[in-house]
């Protein structure tokens, strides 16, 4: 069930792309901040959030 939609999957979306992008401008194990893109890009795709489901929260409109 679907439960990421409209203004919250293209806000996840674009903050992950923009840290995923500090991957490759920081040197060293700085890289790893930038791995924290993948799950926000993950479940921007995917419109599904395993802690949205937790708290009962959805802001899909289409069900």
């Amino acid at each position: 069930m679907k439960n990421v939609g409209g203004t919250d999957r293209a806000v996840r979306i674009i903050i992950g792309i923009a840290l995923l992008s500090l991957f490759f401008v920081l040197p060293d194990y700085w890289k790893l901040s930038g791995l924290i893109a993948l799950p926000l890009l993950i479940t921007g795709l995917s419109q599904r959030c395993g802690i949205n489901k937790l708290l009962g929260r959805n802001t899909c409109r289409i069900r």
